[in-house]
Order: C-alpha cells, then sequence, then structure tokens
C-alpha cells in the first residue's frame, strides 16, 4: 500500500507538478546544483594551478562581435525549457538523460582539475547595450574551466535529450539544433571559448548521452532520488 500522500505532494500537485513531474523534481534540480558546484569549485580550487592557454590562429582569426552576447546568455532559459520538456518524455527516459547529465558534469570536473585553462580576453571599452552585456559576462564568469565548454555540452544536451521525440514539435527540434549551434558560435565570437573547446563539449555531450540511454547506470540514479521522493512526497514512484 502507498504511504499517504504529505501536504508538499498535495501542493505540489497543485502547482509545479504541472510542470515538472514529481519524480524528475529533485533530480533536474540536481543537474543545475551539480553542474555550479563542478564548474565555480573547481574554479575557486583550481585558482592559483598553472592554466594553459588553447588558442590557435584560427581561433584569433574569428571575430569579436559583442552582440553574440545575446545568445550567450538566451541560452539559459533554451536550458531551463529544454530540461524541462525532457522530465516530461517518463521515468526511465528521463533518468537515462540525467544520468548522462551528471556523468558529463564529473568528466569536465576531470579536465578542470587536469588541465586547466584560460584565454586572454579582448579589451572592451564602449558603451552599447551589447558592449555593457560583454562587459557583464567577463565580470561575472572568470577565464577559466574552458575546456571543455559546458556552455556548448549543456547545449547539445538539450538538442539530444529531445531529438526524435514524438511529444516534442518537430519545427521545436529542428530549433534546438539550430539554437544549439548558434551557441557554439556565441562562445567563439564573444571570446569565452576556443573551437576545441566547442568540439570536446559536443563530444562529450553525446557520449554521456549515449551511456545513459544504453547502460543500466541509470537505475542506481534512479534508486537515489525515489528514496528522497518518497520521503518528501510520501508515496511510490513506481508509475510515470
Amino acid at each position: 500500500m502507498k504511504p499517504e500522500k504529505t501536504a508538499f505532494c498535495h501542493w505540489y500537485d497543485k502547482t509545479a507538478g504541472k510542470i515538472i513531474p514529481k519524480y524528475a523534481f529533485f533530480s533536474v534540480i540536481f543537474c543545475f546544483v551539480f553542474n555550479s558546484l563542478i564548474y565555480t569549485g573547481l574554479q575557486i580550487l583550481m585558482k592559483k594551478a598553472k592554466h594553459f592557454d588553447l588558442t590557435t590562429p584560427l581561433d584569433e582569426a574569428i571575430p569579436f562581435e559583442p552582440l553574440w552576447a545575446f545568445v550567450y546568455l538566451g541560452c539559459f532559459l533554451f536550458w531551463a525549457v529544454n530540461y524541462i520538456l525532457i522530465t516530461r518524455q517518463g521515468k526511465e527516459g528521463w533518468f537515462q538523460f540525467a544520468t548522462g547529465d551528471y556523468l558529463s558534469r564529473i568528466i569536465c570536473g576531470i579536465f578542470f582539475i587536469l588541465l586547466p585553462t584560460t584565454n586572454i580576453r579582448p579589451e572592451v571599452a564602449g558603451n552599447s547595450f551589447p558592449e555593457m552585456l560583454i562587459q557583464f559576462v567577463y565580470w561575472i564568469d572568470a577565464p577559466t574551466n574552458l575546456f571543455p565548454s559546458i556552455h556548448c555540452l549543456v547545449s547539445w544536451l538539450c538538442f539530444a535529450g529531445i531529438r526524435g521525440r514524438s511529444y516534442v514539435p518537430k519545427w521545436y527540434q529542428v530549433f534546438s539544433a539550430l539554437f544549439a549551434i548558434a551557441v557554439f558560435a556565441s562562445t567563439l565570437f564573444t571570446k569565452q571559448h576556443f573551437i576545441v573547446d566547442v568540439a570536446a563539449g559536443v563530444v562529450i555531450a553525446e557520449a554521456c548521452y549515449y551511456i545513459g540511454r544504453h547502460t543500466k547506470y541509470y537505475q542506481k540514479v534512479e534508486e537515489i532520488f525515489d528514496r528522497v521522493n518518497r520521503k518528501v512526497f510520501g508515496e511510490k514512484f513506481d508509475e510515470e
């Protein structure tokens, strides 16, 4: 017999539950928490380490275009929308995706420790809105943890997670692919990343997504969050 629903569960069903299924609530939050722990935590930990500049002549040939800051910052909304869409594909599908997501950050963390990277950003002296946006980006985000690009990795995962899903309109799947590519371009035109960072982000995203979808590791991740869900919501999650 299923335990009685908690008051939080009743509240959730009437509010956030209309957007994100209960089985995915804590695991999707953890996607973003874990991302921050890896990215920001290792920036602090590796602050005094020797950092390597992987800039190539091709990177130097790419012009600096502050207008691309709109895409670079706009991707945060894109991530939120697509992660919510992915949670709604069913419990198994979601945890397969989430497992790949967590694994990708672990791999990024390993690179951030073993191969700390940095670059030299251009001087931004203007006061146009795009230039102020890029100054804001440079202010909040230190030029470290560049390889692989998490911006590109997450954007591609957002496309991979809905790719071929019948419940997502074809036009939005196409849009997600094109927007992910636009994010790749934005990281280069804003001089936030190198070409090799972009390529590594896509490769790691595809590899981790494949592992999540084609192995049983997701079942362990699902079990962990099932325990959390039962304590918070007061019911089992054997069904979608």
